[in-house]
């Protein structure tokens, strides 16, 4: 009897084994991340590769510029073909456009995810059929990449917090915070920044509210927010857009005292740098795009044959009236 009991759970353990080890199929329909080869898909300088990039939406300035700075890279790279895609703020919609890019078995993946959680799966999916994915400024969950390009957002909302505590309000006072899109990563890793740079001071969060990274909802929920919470001095917005929207709302109450702060820092016409130029905004948080720099990861990959690192941090910067043109024309610099 004891004899059989062994060899049923011998048996046992080796069928769990099996499934675990699935030939590569269980951990695809788990979201498990498989070890890949990150230059599989290299076949060096006489290549021509396809490249998709899904990005979150083109209703946001920064994400219209993240594209246009991959165009402009990869016109410099003659074997590249990158295919972009519009999610247009929709998971589902990003969902299938990842899965389409990878029909269309593309040699290199690039995606700026619209929420971390819901796209996360079908990110971990390509990159276990063995693309290369270039993750670019919101993450995903797990390690199912094969590099992260974006700025540190705690380090930006601390960056901005500081200046609140230093320099816009020294003596302390009442302030509104408004979020981007809560289920992104920046939104709250920027809130949490924020939070670890007005530390030690008498800045208080009187209230948050979602703008969804875009300047009519800023301005909305900031019209809501004056109403609630009259005796505000100053409004931290986690971009530009959204701080923007705030200042017109501001402006339409005759609240010409306001102080507003952002994040992004693009250097256009429409962009933070412009608005702390032109006394709209006190100050903005630089955030790059990173699409050079995930060009230059995807002729690494596909071209030169070398990995990458699995993270790479893009640096910032506080620009205020003092730096602003100095900034603007050295961003604008080809």
């Amino acid at each position: 009897m004891r004899k059989t009991t062994r060899s049923l759970v011998a048996v046992a353990c080796a069928a769990v084994a099996l499934t675990a080890a699935g030939c590569g199929t269980t951990s695809e329909n788990t979201g498990q991340v498989q070890q890949q080869n990150p230059t599989k898909n290299c076949k060096g300088p006489d290549g021509k590769y396809t490249i998709g990039m899904s990005q979150a939406n083109l209703a946001e300035p920064y994400r219209v510029r993240m594209d246009d700075d991959i165009r402009t890279a990869a016109s410099k790279v003659p074997q590249f073909d990158v295919q972009f895609s519009d999610a247009a703020k929709d998971n589902s919609k990003q969902i299938s456009d990842v899965e389409n890019f990878v029909t269309k078995q593309v040699d290199l993946l690039m995606i700026s995810p619209n929420e971390a959680a819901p796209l996360t799966d079908v990110v971990t999916k390509a990159y276990n059929k063995g693309i290369p994915v270039v993750v670019l400024d919101r993450k995903i969950e797990g390690e199912g990449y094969t590099t992260y390009i974006g700025a540190d957002n705690v380090q930006i909302g601390r960056q901005a917090g500081e200046y609140f505590k230093n320099t816009l309000l020294p003596q302390g006072g009442k302030i509104v915070q408004i979020k981007g899109l809560s289920g992104s990563t920046p939104a709250a890793e920027r809130e949490e920044g924020f939070r670890q740079g007005i530390q030690g001071s008498n800045i208080e969060i009187v209230a948050t509210a979602d703008g969804e990274w875009e300047r009519s909802v800023g301005q909305q929920k900031m019209d809501a927010l004056l109403k609630a919470h009259p005796d505000i001095q100053a409004v931290y917005a986690q971009n530009d857009p959204m701080a923007e929207g705030a200042y017109l709302a501001a402006q339409a109450a005759g609240r010409n005292d306001l102080k507003f702060v952002g994040i992004d820092g693009l250097p256009i016409p429409s962009g933070g740098i412009k608005a702390v130029e032109e006394g709209r905004l006190q100050a903005t948080n630089l955030y790059p795009t990173g699409g050079a720099e995930a060009v230059e990861a995807a002729k690494k990959l596909l071209i030169d044959c070398q990995p990458v690192p699995k993270t790479q941090t893009l640096q910032t910067e506080l620009i205020t009236k003092e730096n602003a043109a100095e900034v603007y024309a050295r961003l604008n610099q080809s």
